[in-house]
């Protein structure tokens, strides 16, 4: 989609401070952190959030959700991190392009 700010990251128009990329993804730090480490991941297809979705993307979004592990830890998160998706409006989702949040490496980050 042409006005959305994850669109123009993936097609990079708009710079980000790249962790992964591949055909299907791309992962990179958060612009306003939460947390020492603090990076998404976002498929590079436009799906508007995780209400969106449907059983045709299943693969991408167990591919997102195994890859959250790896750069994790490869971002030295080894004892722990936590994912979150903000889903509408009413969930907090301000970017409506779906994406899952990884972060960690504070002691500041609040336990549910």
């Amino acid at each position: 989609m042409s006005d959305c700010l994850f669109c123009k990251i993936v097609a990079g128009t708009i710079p980000s401070k790249k962790l992964y990329e591949d055909d299907d993804l791309i992962a990179f730090h958060d612009i306003h952190p939460i947390a020492p480490v603090h990076f998404l991941l976002v498929p590079k297809m436009h799906v508007a959030g995780l209400a969106d979705c449907g059983v045709e993307h299943k693969d991408l979004l167990a591919k997102m959700l195994l890859l959250a592990p790896k750069l994790a830890v490869e971002q030295g998160l080894v004892a722990g991190f936590r994912t979150m998706i903000n889903t509408g409006s009413g969930g907090g989702q301000e970017v409506f392009h779906i994406h899952f949040h990884v972060f960690g490496g504070g002691a500041t980050i609040p336990k549910i």
